[in-house]
């Protein structure tokens, strides 16, 4: 190709290269309409940098063309290698320049950001309290420390051996159904009851043993205003030498006492629980109209506190203590149960809901 077409074709792929850069530098400075802000200011700024690889990086088509200015006619080339710096400077001082403004505004956007004004009031941090149930978990433990029991907590998933057959619930028992129970996996199944607790505490400690266990338990409900899948449970169990029935209805009774006042009754009805011999559902006169009958209590003037008994021999054998030696007695109830109708509530489904405008009502 003769220099001269050479030169030509060097000055229209030179203007072209600026022309097309215009258009953009056009597109880019077409968004200033919109505020400016700190996530605009750093994009821009990479927009910024991949135009200036776009035309005068290593690889640019105005790099290209600055390798061409050796084979021009040495008439027009000063011309040439002039007219490539020139567009070269003037698109460098853009790119300079706006890069210059995009950072001062970063810059002003961070400061704004962080900016702490002093005199403006502190905002003042709500304070934080227990949920009720563990307002009432609390309380519970607290009379049981102060009569001489351990507190004590295990594992949540438990073995067919420590859920049912230590607690002499057979094969075939309703308890055991999976319409009834959580199983895991085979031979494993989320506790039932915190009575799991006792085995182990009594297989860890032997007798002599007295101790509460309060705890988290599934079964296999349909939630509605009395019933939950999930619920809170204490045990109780007291293993001792010449330990009888009136031990364990001293003891329910002194407990209901500090719980509900000194004033409230206690009554047993003979019940049935595979783990205790014999067994009695215990009450307690309703605390809000004395055993008058009111709403709360059913117009009864009594109120189901739980479960109780003799630990059933069956259940010391598993545990590795001696029957002829050692009796006991047991009692479980119902935390949030206890907890909704000291707070007259209709629905057991409130504590579980986890609505802080409810919750911040227990202090």
């Amino acid at each position: 190709m003769p220099k001269d077409d050479n030169q030509q074709l060097g000055y229209a792929t030179v203007d072209k290269i600026r022309e097309a850069f215009d258009e953009d530098i056009k597109r880019f400075t077409g968004a200033e309409s919109r505020a400016v802000i700190a996530l605009d200011a750093e994009s821009q700024l990479r927009e910024l940098d991949q135009l200036r690889i776009k035309y005068l990086g290593k690889k640019s088509a105005l790099a290209a063309e600055r390798k061409l200015i050796g084979t021009m006619d040495p008439r027009s080339r000063r011309e040439f290698a002039m007219r490539v710096q020139k567009h070269e400077q003037e698109m460098n001082l853009w790119l300079t320049r706006e890069e210059t403004l995009r950072k001062e505004i970063l810059s002003r956007a961070r400061t704004e950001r962080d900016r702490l004004d002093v005199t403006i009031p502190g905002r003042r941090p709500r304070p934080g309290h227990l949920h009720p149930i563990t307002l009432m978990r609390q309380r519970i433990e607290d009379i049981f420390v102060s009569l001489g029991y351990l507190v004590e907590d295990d594992r949540e998933i438990e073995t067919d051996f420590y859920n049912f057959d230590a607690l002499n619930i057979p094969e075939g028992h309703p308890a055991r159904d999976p319409q009834d129970t959580f199983y895991t996996t085979e031979g494993f199944a989320l506790r039932s009851q915190t009575s799991t607790v006792q085995i182990h505490a009594m297989q860890r400690r032997g007798a002599p043993v007295r101790m509460i266990a309060p705890g988290r338990v599934f079964r296999r409900d349909t939630p509605d205003p009395t019933h939950n899948p999930m619920f809170f449970q204490v045990e109780g169990l007291c293993v001792d030498r010449g330990i009888t029935m009136a031990h364990l209805k001293g003891t329910l009774a002194e407990f209901v006492h500090r719980l509900f006042g000194p004033e409230t009754k206690t009554r047993f009805r003979p019940s049935y629980f595979p783990f205790t011999e014999p067994s009695a559902e215990v009450d307690y006169s309703c605390f809000n109209c004395g055993g008058s009958g009111c709403r709360i209590c059913k117009q009864s003037g009594w109120i189901e506190l739980g479960g109780s008994g003799m630990v059933h021999p069956n259940v010391l054998r598993a545990a590795n203590i001696n029957t002829s030696e050692f009796t006991g007695f047991a009692f479980g109830l119902g935390i949030d149960r206890t907890c909704a109708r000291i707070y007259q509530l209709d629905d057991i489904r409130l504590l579980f809901e986890n609505d802080v405008r409810f919750l911040k009502q227990f202090r």
